[in-house]
């Protein structure tokens, strides 16, 4: 009895507004470890499915769902999204109460990041930018990578509550950090997936076993996630694993507008943003990321 009711007074009265591809299984988890969750999402339907599984209310506004809230999550599509479920009509911002902390997982600028975080100070509540990498998979089973933006009290506040959905909880610096350390992370990423593209296609020409290629050089310095996980479903034209390349284009302008203020040059990202659109120009715009190797078979 005295565990439980310490574990009960650890649990804390959570909203979470977005129960996208990402936001769906991450409130999931904050609410299999025992917060109160309170959902909201544009499509009722959803949130109404999302209180038939997991327990908890959905409510019909975020400023509703905000109401009461210790800590609130977001994970939306863009900037203008946020926006929009923050501080627009019905916002979340309008229901926050002092004191409280919002924490946006949607990946976005860090300009809006700053904008947000202006606004929480001006109404007494804190702000924490934290953006996820991981993919559908990752949030499915609550083993995300969160880079974190803020103050360093309000992120150790908060990390037991993000740690439900998370592998690995990092603070970056102050507010924006976290965005644009995922934006270092899509960088990486689209260099890699090209690689990895160029790589398969060049061993398929040389008429050599991919598997037999992959198994070798998996053990050395052409290792990654990408490799280990995608390779197979990119020699069988499978691209239907979760983050999609409209995401990934939207992630990506995100990275380009960023490095025309900070001076940054991006000549690699900014050619695999341009194959991304020669995909989406094939049918691609749902197919995940791997779908590279997709364009260049196209071309061969």
């Amino acid at each position: 009895m005295a565990a439980q009711s310490k574990r009960e007074r650890n649990m804390a009265k959570v909203a979470f507004i977005g129960l996208g591809v990402m936001g769906y299984p991450m409130a999931g988890h904050l609410a299999h470890r025992g917060h109160k969750v309170t959902v909201y999402n544009r499509t009722q339907d959803k949130a109404e499915k999302w209180v038939a599984e997991h327990g908890g209310r959905h409510a019909p506004t975020p400023e509703h769902a905000a109401e009461g809230a210790e800590f609130v999550f977001c994970c939306v599509g863009n900037d203008e999204d946020l926006r929009s479920v923050t501080l627009g009509r019905g916002g979340a911002f309008k229901g926050i109460a002092p004191g409280a902390i919002f924490i946006d997982n949607t990946t976005a600028s860090a300009e809006i990041a700053r904008e947000l975080a202006h606004e929480a100070h001006a109404h007494r509540f804190c702000f924490l930018d934290a953006p996820v990498s991981g993919g559908q998979a990752g949030a499915e089973k609550g083993q995300l990578t969160v880079m974190v933006g803020g103050e360093p009290k309000v992120f150790e506040k908060a990390r037991p509550v993000i740690e439900c959905y998370a592998k690995m909880v990092g603070l970056m610096g102050p507010v924006g950090s976290g965005q644009l350390t995922k934006m270092v992370n899509q960088i990486c990423i689209a260099g890699l997936v090209q690689g990895l593209s160029e790589g398969i296609n060049f061993a398929q020409k040389a008429g050599l076993d991919v598997e037999k290629v992959v198994d070798v050089i998996s053990k050395g310095a052409a290792q990654s996630w990408q490799m280990e996980n995608r390779w197979k479903t990119m020699t069988e034209d499978h691209y239907d694993h979760g983050f999609a390349v409209d995401w990934m284009r939207k992630d990506l302008a995100i990275c380009l507008d960023e490095a025309k203020t900070n001076g940054a040059l991006l000549p690699v990202t900014a050619l695999v943003d341009q194959f991304y659109g020669e995909v989406q120009a094939m049918g691609g715009k749902r197919w995940d990321t791997s779908s590279l190797m997709k364009r260049l078979q196209k071309f061969n």
